[in-house]
């Protein structure tokens, strides 16, 4: 069944594809160039790593760059935070199953140490009840809240500014994984009172791998879950006190932080036309529906990710087909987020189409087509 001109790529949730061409010419660009890490290189006359966190601070929408800590991902910012975060024995951390494994491993050797870790179950959309989360911090009394912005698995967008807000009524931390919103939906840091957020710069900010980081508001300290060189104050046996630098040891990933940084300058010159990818993912749940897929609907708002399952066929299967006949890239299983499919009803996981910016509408048609000839005949049966 192959033939096809080029492949069909839908697995934006996991690294965004394609990249805009500077990204890779930045990087290829920075490579061959001598380094000009601050105070490691020598060169002084740029700072990549400053200028990426100016360009992030205004999509984070906070004041002061320097609160912005860059890593290696989200998975960096993840772990940072949450085993950086002063929490004795006893005290009990509040989350969510639609959590990704970034934060529910953390939290599962947290338990191990004597935290209490309290996981809430989300609706069958992968969404967030308000209701449910403000019984809990009021009954639990957290000391430390986690929550996804946005499922990685359904592409639900939770009420982040009224979830926080409760939980810092109840006298909690509020720690946001905004892995899979940055660079597509709305982001006000100050503005909802978060107390820190991770976030990667692979996904829908459009930049390489090996990108992204954690901020944490001013005024709270983390103990540095990662120790080593600064390039500066090397005489202390501690790191330095001052942010960013307190959570910043060794090395940064200077080029690929120059591709974030094209990236980031990219996309203020190419606006997002959410409206036009919304409408080819309503068209793709519509077309899978008529097949007679169970597609998970959850109401806006939404990231451009959608899950579904096929009757009588093992979401693995269906994913080789795609990939192997069709040239479709997509992703199966459970997403590294195992616990929302409890709640989702799907023990086997799921197929997941993530679209962004570049998808067409020729891409969903493929899609369909491929769904149509594959499993047709066996979903009119049952």
């Amino acid at each position: 069944m192959k033939g096809y001109e080029q492949k069909v790529y839908l697995n934006n949730a996991a690294t965004s594809w394609p990249k805009p061409d500077c990204v890779a010419l930045a990087v290829s660009q920075a490579l061959r160039s001598l380094p000009g890490d601050a105070g490691r290189g020598g060169i002084r006359e740029f700072d990549v790593f400053d200028q990426v966190r100016k360009k992030l601070a205004a999509l984070l929408g906070v004041a002061c760059p320097e609160r912005i800590a860059l890593g290696s991902n989200s998975t960096w910012g993840l772990n940072q935070a949450i085993f950086g975060f002063p929490l004795e024995p006893g005290d009990r951390v509040l989350t969510t199953k639609a959590e990704h494994n970034a934060v529910l491993r953390p939290l599962y050797r947290l338990e191990k140490q004597g935290i209490q870790v309290i996981c809430l179950d989300v609706d069958k959309t992968g969404r967030l009840e308000p209701e449910v989360w403000k019984t809990a911090v009021r009954k639990y009394r957290p000391r430390l809240c986690v929550l996804i912005h946005a499922s990685n698995v359904t592409g639900a967008v939770n009420d982040a500014e009224t979830l926080t807000a409760m939980a810092k009524d109840a006298g909690a931390a509020m720690l946001l994984d905004i892995s899979q919103s940055l660079g597509w939906i709305s982001v006000e840091m100050e503005k909802w009172g978060a107390d820190m957020a991770a976030f990667t710069g692979h996904k829908y900010l459009l930049g390489p791998q090996g990108t992204g980081g954690l901020y944490v508001r001013p005024g709270l300290t983390l103990d540095p879950y990662v120790l080593g060189g600064t390039g500066v104050k090397s005489n202390l046996k501690e790191m330095p006190e001052e942010m960013p630098l307190h959570l910043e040891a060794g090395t940064g990933n200077e080029p690929s932080y120059h591709g974030l940084l094209a990236a980031l300058q990219w996309a203020e010159e190419n606006p997002l036309d959410r409206e036009k990818t919304e409408e080819i993912l309503r068209y793709l749940k519509k077309g899978l529906r008529d097949l007679g897929c169970r597609v998970i609907q959850p109401e806006p708002p939404v990231t451009p990710v959608l899950s579904f399952t096929i009757p009588g066929w093992h979401p693995g299967e269906v994913g080789d087909i795609l990939s192997g006949s069709y040239d479709i890239i997509c992703r199966t299983g459970l997403h590294c987020s195992p616990r929302i499919m409890e709640n989702l009803g799907t023990p086997q996981g799921t197929i997941r189409l993530s679209l962004s910016r570049f998808t067409k509408r020729a891409d969903a048609d493929r899609v369909l087509e491929a769904v149509a000839a594959t499993c047709g005949d066996q979903m009119e049966e049952t």
